[in-house]
């Protein structure tokens, strides 16, 4: 089963074939590199904010081959 190349965008006749990057491929760099989301929520009513939730979450890869920064299991 071969793969069909993904087709690039500046394509001047119809598409055939997956347009960008493989989702796979996508998944692999993220991880690989890291990403960072942050978001904030507000709930207010008449323009009295009541709650706020604020998120920040990392998302990387664990690699064995690179040595934790604790001496000790962690820091949990």
């Amino acid at each position: 089963m071969s793969a069909t190349p993904p087709v690039p965008w500046e394509t001047p006749g119809p598409l055939t074939g997956p347009i960008g990057v493989p989702l796979v491929d996508l998944l692999d760099r993220v991880l690989s590199t890291g990403v960072v989301i942050s978001g904030d929520l507000v709930i207010a009513i008449a323009d009295v904010p009541l709650v706020r939730l604020s998120l920040h979450a990392l998302l990387s890869s664990v690699s064995e081959r690179v040595p934790a920064p604790w001496s000790d299991s962690g820091p949990l």
